[in-house]
């Protein structure tokens, strides 16, 4: 697998974590960014690191292509994307006018 690749797909195994200690009322929708670098290891059966699998909250020694499935999980089902300034929280809006 190209290191380039590797590189990225760590980054938003990063993000992903970030985002997913939020908590979910709290949480914004899943950046659109991740697909990208998701899609890159769709098809990779090299085993992730133990500390990607951990971040991904899969089993040690799960393939990249089973970490791009869990990146790109809650970005299909959302009918919405996050404002660069609401990732990973939600801004909180004042009613003050």
């Amino acid at each position: 697998m190209h290191p380039a690749a590797k590189l990225q797909f760590e980054k938003i195994a990063q993000e992903y974590t970030r985002w997913r200690s939020v908590p979910e009322h709290e949480r914004s929708p899943a950046p659109a960014w991740w697909w990208g670098s998701a899609m890159q290891v769709t098809d990779q059966h090299e085993m992730m690191t133990a500390l990607l699998c951990h971040r991904l909250e899969l089993p040690e020694g799960s393939a990249y292509s089973a970490g791009a499935d869990v990146i790109m999980a809650p970005i299909v089902t959302q009918t919405s994307l996050p404002w660069p300034d609401e990732f990973p929280r939600k801004l909180q809006r004042s009613d003050e006018t």
